[in-house]
């Protein structure tokens, strides 16, 4: 076989981790909103799970300018330096890509949760507007996914923690202050490593040598639910309640540590 030859089946090789990755993101979010919104068992467990922790008023309050700093304005500014950063290494092909999620990523938040997702009503009385995916969390969540696209190979580790912890940290937010159910959430990551899987599939990387980041991914994800804590996010029900809440915070967290090893990878 000639280096002609090979060539192919090691474009497909390379590019078989991004496909993977917009498939498994596609039905990821199809069966979250399939079982969290369309079952009367995934909205009772969701909604259970929301209201599993609470938080005292200065908590809250800090919850809620973590939160308040997320705006529309704020990926702006992300994705203007994405750019910035790829042009001035000149790799053309990451600023695009780096548009591409988070355009691609905010956008089909933003359309699943107000046009497409139609909430039934199942006799739980909470309400039946639809919240599927978190808005908030997606616009870190994307953010995070472009500054892997465009940073240095040197910077993978530190780009690692920052995605963890900030989406983490995020998307918890979200539940605590009541904003979002934890489906939503996990819906956020879905959509979003769909959208880093097309991105990926924009530039081309040599994945030789990547430095290993899932312990820091796992280590930043619990360090921002632990900061949570901190400022006094507690069990709904005392010490009664102890396990629901470590279970939920257990999963958003494990979680957000998969989804940032997994765009680490699919970015390097």
């Amino acid at each position: 076989m000639t280096a002609t030859d090979s060539r192919p089946r090691e474009v497909a090789r390379s590019r078989a981790p991004a496909i993977a990755a917009v498939v498994l993101g596609i039905a990821g979010t199809a069966a979250l909103t399939w079982f969290a919104v369309m079952t009367l068992p995934g909205q009772e467990l969701d909604q259970r799970a929301m209201t599993t922790v609470t938080a005292g008023r200065d908590a809250q309050l800090w919850v809620l300018s973590v939160l308040g700093r997320v705006s529309i304005g704020a990926v702006l500014l992300v994705a203007i330096g994405c750019v910035v950063l790829a042009l001035v290494r000149r790799q053309l092909p990451a600023a695009i890509a780096a548009l591409v999620v988070i355009g691609g990523a905010n956008v089909t938040t933003q359309l699943l949760k107000h046009l497409i997702i139609d909430r039934p009503d199942l006799g739980l009385e909470v309400g039946v507007l639809n919240s599927l995916p978190s808005g908030h969390t997606t616009v870190v969540a994307s953010s995070a996914a472009a500054l892997a696209l465009v940073a240095p190979r040197a910077l993978t580790p530190p780009v690692a923690a920052f995605a963890a912890f900030a989406t983490a940290l995020t998307g918890a937010s979200t539940v605590v202050a009541g904003w979002h159910r934890p489906s939503d959430v996990l819906a956020t990551l879905t959509v979003t490593v769909a959208w880093t899987g097309i991105a990926a599939l924009l530039v081309r990387r040599d994945r030789r040598g990547v430095p290993p980041v899932g312990l820091l991914a796992w280590i930043a994800s619990a360090g921002a639910l632990v900061v949570l804590i901190v400022v006094g996010v507690r069990p709904d029900g005392g010490w009664s309640g102890l396990a629901e809440t470590i279970a939920v915070l257990g999963v958003l967290g494990a979680a957000v540590a998969l989804w940032a090893t997994a765009t680490v990878r699919l970015t390097r």
